[in-house]
């Protein structure tokens, strides 16, 4: 519906970002925030590492694919 987000590129970068997503909130939720519930917890936990290596990782994978689909759609 929208013409930005038509094609396999837009298809495909929403797909990563969506199962990241997921994925972040099933080991988020379950394993390190310790269940579903646990707003209701008394201090608050500090975001490990790993999150902030994960979401570079993401980032920058996208736009490498980014910088070689504009690459190959400017030759053809």
């Amino acid at each position: 519906m929208i013409n930005g987000f038509k094609g396999y590129f837009a298809f495909n970068l929403m797909s990563l970002f969506v199962f990241s997503s997921v994925l972040m909130t099933y080991f988020g939720a379950n394993y390190y925030l310790s269940g579903l519930h646990s707003y209701a917890g008394g201090d608050p936990i500090s975001v490990p590492s790993f999150v902030y290596v994960g979401v570079f990782i993401v980032v920058s994978l996208s736009l490498f694919a980014y910088w070689k689909y504009k690459k190959i759609n400017v030759i053809k």
